[in-house]
């Protein structure tokens, strides 16, 4: 499956779904000066190999907002908005902070949080890091393309 993430100029950019022997789907990602919610997702889902919104996608399901909750998949969702929000502050949280944050979040959503270590925690700063730089790269109208 392919992502393909174009920066917009107004308040959105958007990442296109291309499967194999289906339609694409395009959806608005709100702008949030770091890399897209979606773009997240990708970082995340990439380095820990769990089933998580890209995955379902990825097996056939509607890139809508809209999906039945999922154990594995809602666990995922509360790491990547953990790192979503260490980013929004700048990305300085220790590994042990990340980690926390994590427990609080999947407990006050009532999910089972996956099991994550300082590895798996590095991995996904380096993956997100490495994207960043991409995305700042990437002039408006123009596109970063991933493979899934």
């Amino acid at each position: 499956m392919k992502l393909i993430f174009t920066k917009g100029s107004g308040k959105y950019d958007t990442m296109r779904v291309v499967r194999p022997n289906r339609v694409d789907e395009t959806i608005e990602c709100p702008k949030q000066r770091i890399i897209p919610h979606d773009m997240m997702h990708y970082a995340v889902e990439s380095s820990l190999r769990k089933k998580g919104f890209l995955s379902r996608v990825q097996a056939g399901e509607s890139a809508g907002f809209e999906m039945q909750a999922e154990a594995e998949s809602d666990s995922v969702e509360r790491l990547v908005e953990v790192f979503q929000g260490d980013e929004w502050s700048g990305g300085r949280s220790s590994v042990e902070e990340i980690i926390a944050m994590y427990q609080v979040t999947c407990h006050a959503r009532g999910c089972p949080p996956i099991s994550i270590d300082e590895e798996i925690i590095l991995t996904i700063r380096s993956r997100i890091a490495s994207l960043d730089a991409q995305w700042q790269g990437t002039p408006i109208g123009e596109s970063l393309e991933l493979e899934f």
